[in-house]
């Protein structure tokens, strides 16, 4: 170390540091990696059926008031081309069987998930179960289009209205 320079030692301790927070991320990533695949043995799969699912992907969180308790795992088309989708739910998590699947999203340009309504029956979804009642994706230009069209409705047309008044003749003398 005495033939270091000290501009050579800061660049030592700064390479050292790098690489200690590559490794940290690698091991974190890895720990995460593991945890999902622990999961995958201990978690149960739904399915929801909806017309559209604009935005949504494979990977994006399932949540309850606001608690993350999944995933969206797959999706399909079934029969009739509506978008079938596999959802993993933790295993310490009962879902009731009258509860509601929505797509909403977290803000205007915000990442699309699940969001589930628990309904309030004693029975729950089993493995393999599906949402008797689910809300598709709100597209955000169909939204704007709507709040345009509700304010030409309510538009009234405005003609300015026109008063005469009549002029008395100056009687000053």
């Amino acid at each position: 170390m005495d033939n270091f320079t000290k501009e050579e030692f800061k660049n030592f301790v700064i390479g050292l540091c790098v690489i200690g927070l590559v490794l940290l991320c690698i091991g974190i990533f890895r720990h995460q990696h593991n945890t999902w695949e622990n999961a995958d043995k201990t978690d149960y799969t739904l399915f929801a059926t909806f017309n559209r699912t604009d935005g949504l992907e494979i990977g994006n969180k399932v949540r309850m008031s606001g608690i993350d308790i999944g995933r969206v795992e797959d999706s399909s088309l079934d029969e009739d081309f509506r978008a079938t989708l596999t959802l993993k739910i933790r295993s310490d998590i009962k879902i009731p069987d009258d509860s509601s699947a929505s797509i909403v999203s977290s803000g205007i340009m915000g990442n699309k998930y699940i969001e589930i309504e628990p309904g309030g029956s004693e029975d729950f979804l089993e493995e393999g179960g599906e949402f008797g009642y689910t809300q598709d994706a709100m597209v955000l230009e169909e939204l704007i289009d709507r709040i345009i069209s509700l304010g030409k409705a309510k538009r009234t047309p405005h003609q300015p209205s026109v008063t005469k008044t009549e002029e008395t003749p100056n009687t000053e003398n």
